[in-house]
C-alpha cells in the first residue's frame, strides 16, 4: 500500500486567536508607539478584535500604554509600545573559536553577555556543561524573574537535525559527532532549547531586533570561522526541508577546486573562509611575509591572525588588501547566484570575520548583484552591515525563542511546531 500525503489540518478559533495576538504585537513592535486605530489599518482586524487583543496583551504586560497622540478633534487616541521587561530569551551561538551567551528582552536589546573559548577538540559534552552553568549564571546575575525566561536558543554550524537537537558532523567542529545538544542543555539548564543553524539563526536575529528596517525579504551573509547564510521571504525564514537551507559557504565556486571540509571540492568557503584566506596567503607569499604582519598561522589562532591582517589592510599593506580583495570577490561570486536564484532586494553582511574587512565584502558584492544580477535593470540590491553587531550568532540564537513565540506565523494556525 502507497504512503499516504500528509493532511493539512484546519484553524480553530483558539488557535486564530493566538494568530491574532501575534499579528497585533508584531505590529507594535515594529510601529511603537502606535493606537488602536492604526493596529487596525496595519493589521486589516477590526477595531474591536484589536481592543480585545490588546486587553490581552496589557494583561500579560507584552505592551504598555505610553502617553496619547496629538488630538485631531475628538478623544485623543492611547499611544502603545512593546514593553521590554515582558519577556526573556537567552541564546548561545557555538563556533568554532569561541561561544558567546546572551539574554536578550523582548525588544532585542543584549542586557548580558559572555564569552568562552571553545576547544575544538575537547569533549562536546563538557563544554555544553559549561555552557549550561553559564546560561543559569547570566539570568541570575541580571535578576530578571525566571517565569518570564522564554527559553534558550543554539545557534550552531551545520549540518544539525533541528527537529531531534542533534548536531550531526559539522566540518568545522571535528570532535561534534551526533551530539544531543538540544537535550543535554534542556537538563542543565531547566529551560526549553531551541536549536538552528547559526546563519539562520542571525538571519532571524536580525529580522526580531530591525523591526520595520527588516521586514520583507534578505539573505545575511555571516562570516566568522566559516561561512553561512540565512535566508528570510516575505518575513518568513527559509529552512528547508531538513532545516539545513541557506549554507552559502557551501555554494560551488571553482568547479573541481580546492577540497572544502565539508569534503566537496570548489566551495566558497574553500577560497574565503577566514582560515582559508590566511593559508592562502602563506602559500603566495612565505613565512617571512606572514611573520611581517605578525600572522602565527597557528589554527588555534585564526580569529587573532585574521584581524592583523585585516589591520594591515586597513594600513595599506597590498599583500593583505589584494589577500581580502580575493576573498571578497569569491563571496560577490556567490552572491550573485544567490540573488539569481532568491530574488531578494536586500543582502545583509554579519559576524565577527567581518571586522575591520566589511567594506571589502561590501563592496565586491555590490559590484557583483548591481553589476551582473539578472534583474539589475528592475531593481537595485542593498548590501548594509547588520543591525545587530558581531554577535550575531547569539543575538539570534536567542531570537529564535521571541519569534517562535511571538511571530504570526502558519505554526500557530495549523498547530504544527
Amino acid at each position: 500500500m502507497e504512503a499516504s500525503e500528509p493532511m493539512q489540518t484546519g484553524a480553530n478559533l483558539p488557535r486564530v486567536g493566538g494568530y491574532n495576538r501575534a499579528v497585533v504585537l508584531d505590529a507594535v513592535r515594529r510601529k511603537s508607539p502606535v493606537s488602536r486605530v492604526e493596529l487596525a489599518q496595519l493589521t486589516g482586524l477590526t477595531n474591536q478584535t484589536v481592543s480585545n487583543v490588546v486587553r490581552r496583551l496589557l494583561e500579560a504586560e507584552l505592551v504598555r500604554e505610553t502617553g496619547q497622540a496629538p488630538s485631531r478633534g475628538g478623544k485623543p487616541r492611547t499611544l502603545l509600545s512593546l514593553c521590554p521587561d515582558g519577556a526573556y530569551a537567552v541564546g548561545a551561538h557555538l563556533d568554532p573559536d569561541s561561544t558567546v551567551a546572551v539574554l536578550l528582552d523582548l525588544s532585542g536589546r543584549v542586557l548580558r553577555r559572555q564569552r568562552m573559548r571553545t576547544a575544538v577538540g575537547s569533549d562536546p559534552g563538557r563544554l555544553v556543561r559549561l555552557l549550561g552553568r553559564t546560561v543559569n549564571a547570566l539570568v541570575t546575575r541580571a535578576g530578571v524573574p525566571g517565569e518570564k525566561v522564554l527559553g534558550l536558543g543554539v545557534a550552531v554550524p551545520g549540518p544539525i537535525d533541528s527537529g531531534r537537537g542533534v548536531v550531526l558532523d559539522p566540518p568545522n567542529l571535528p570532535a561534534w559527532h551526533q551530539v544531543p545538544l538540544a537535550e543535554i542543555l534542556g537538563r542543565a539548564t531547566e529551560l526549553p532549547v531551541v536549536m538552528d543553524n547559526d546563519a539562520t539563526a542571525a538571519a532571524i536575529g536580525e529580522r526580531w531586533s530591525g523591526g520595520a528596517d527588516r521586514a520583507g525579504s534578505f539573505l545575511f551573509v555571516y562570516i566568522g570561522t566559516g561561512i553561512g547564510g540565512g535566508v528570510m521571504l516575505a518575513d518568513t525564514v527559509l529552512r528547508g526541508d531538513s532545516g539545513n537551507a541557506g549554507e552559502f559557504g557551501h555554494v560551488l565556486v571553482e568547479p573541481g577546486g580546492k577540497r572544502c571540509h565539508c569534503g566537496a571540492r570548489g566551495c566558497l568557503e574553500a577560497y574565503a573562509a577566514p582560515y582559508a584566506v590566511l593559508a592562502d596567503f602563506a602559500g603566495r607569499h612565505g613565512r617571512r611575509a606572514a611573520d611581517d604582519l605578525g600572522l602565527s598561522l597557528d589554527p588555534g589562532r585564526t580569529r587573532t591572525d585574521w584581524n592583523r591582517l585585516c589591520a594591515a589592510a586597513a594600513k595599506g599593506d597590498p599583500r593583505a588588501a589584494g589577500a581580502l580583495e580575493a576573498a571578497a570577490g569569491r563571496v560577490g561570486q556567490a552572491a550573485l547566484t544567490a540573488v539569481n536564484l532568491l530574488d531578494v532586494p536586500r543582502i545583509i553582511l554579519g559576524g565577527e570575520g567581518l571586522r575591520g574587512g566589511e567594506e571589502y565584502f561590501r563592496r565586491a558584492i555590490d559590484t557583483a548583484v548591481n553589476g551582473w544580477s539578472l534583474a539589475r535593470r528592475v531593481r537595485t540590491v542593498s548590501v548594509v552591515p547588520s543591525l545587530i553587531g558581531d554577535a550575531a550568532g547569539a543575538v539570534g540564537a536567542a531570537s529564535l525563542v521571541l519569534h517562535g513565540t511571538y511571530a504570526p506565523g502558519w505554526h500557530m494556525l495549523l498547530g504544527t511546531p
